[in-house]
């Protein structure tokens, strides 16, 4: 039997120290099927710091979300047990450190055959999630929502920051190069060799323009043919939101995803095993209303609903 999140009829929802959810501590439970776990690093970003606030923003904003999923019709937090495991607190002076920590943390975490859901921080931490993960599934296909390609080279002659994690993970092999794909791309590019080089990375692309010609429908679709039966890795960057669903984020760029559409993306994914997911990007310095801090929320709670197996 699962421990479920905090009952809010006998405290209130706004009362008490925020989890996810409201859901119990990894040391509340015995064993956890997927743990959520915050990494409040921002080291890597290119331009508007602020997203090490990132997890506790999201965390405050999910304390409404509710057991029952309707339109997945299932109940997350009975069907698999998942607790809040805290944050893994790393280097903040040394991207190569943080690195390191982040790894061996997940590591530990997922030892006993845990998933992880993680709320970033920057997509820095993409990177070794992913050695992470591949540790125990091999290559994985990946889905990634975002604005920006995330393969680029290096920054500043740096190699690893939140424009590289997919291009260092695809040059390692931790990436299945026939399976991958971008969701929700858009902006302007340095030229028409980042392009090249995506697809040569391993990536397809379902760019946010495609969505609005051809519909919703047809890129999900897309999205299932280009996965197959391959495990699944998500790593969905809040800015794949148009600015006017997220603006809590360092990076804004306009004609984005509207919310309900990248929830719709999410909840076809159940169709696929997801061996991990991270929510990124969230700077609440930007934010107002909480208007980035529920949509991150919502996206965690459609990806712990996905990651339920179908019966």
């Amino acid at each position: 039997m699962t421990v479920g999140p905090r009952d809010s009829s006998t405290s209130p929802r706004y009362a008490g120290i925020a989890t996810f959810a409201l859901l119990p501590r990894l040391d509340q439970v015995e064993r956890a099927d997927i743990a959520v776990v915050g990494i409040p690093f921002d080291s890597g970003v290119s331009y508007r710091p602020g997203a090490r606030f990132g997890p506790a923003h999201v965390r405050e904003s999910s304390r409404l979300l509710r057991p029952y999923n309707p339109v997945q019709d299932v109940s997350p937090f009975a069907e698999l047990q998942v607790a809040d495991a805290g944050d893994i607190a790393v280097n903040p002076f040394s991207i190569d450190e943080a690195v390191a920590e982040i790894e061996a943390r997940a590591d530990e975490l997922t030892a006993g055959g845990t998933r992880l859901l993680t709320i970033g921080g920057d997509h820095t931490i993409a990177l070794p999630l992913l050695r992470s993960v591949a540790k125990h599934h091999g290559p994985v296909a990946v889905v990634h929502f975002d604005a920006h390609l995330d393969t680029w080279d290096t920054y500043f002659d740096a190699p690893v920051t939140h424009g590289t994690p997919f291009r260092r993970a695809s040059e390692e092999g931790l990436i299945d190069l026939t399976a991958s794909l971008h969701v929700g791309i858009r902006g302007p590019l340095y030229d028409r060799g980042d392009l090249e080089d995506d697809s040569r990375l391993g990536f397809s692309i379902i760019a946010s323009h495609e969505i609005e010609r051809t519909g919703l429908a047809a890129a999900i679709d897309r999205l299932h043919a280009r996965l197959g039966d391959r495990p699944v890795y998500v790593s969905v960057d809040i800015d794949v939101l148009d600015p006017a669903h997220a603006p809590g984020t360092g990076t804004p760029e306009a004609g984005g995803l509207t919310s309900r559409e990248l929830l719709e993306f999410l909840r076809a994914l159940r169709e696929h095993r997801i061996v991990g997911a991270d929510v990124v990007e969230v700077a609440p310095a930007y934010d107002h209303a909480q208007l980035t801090g529920i949509a991150a929320s919502h996206v965690a709670y459609e990806l712990l609903t996905s990651m339920v197996p179908r019966s």
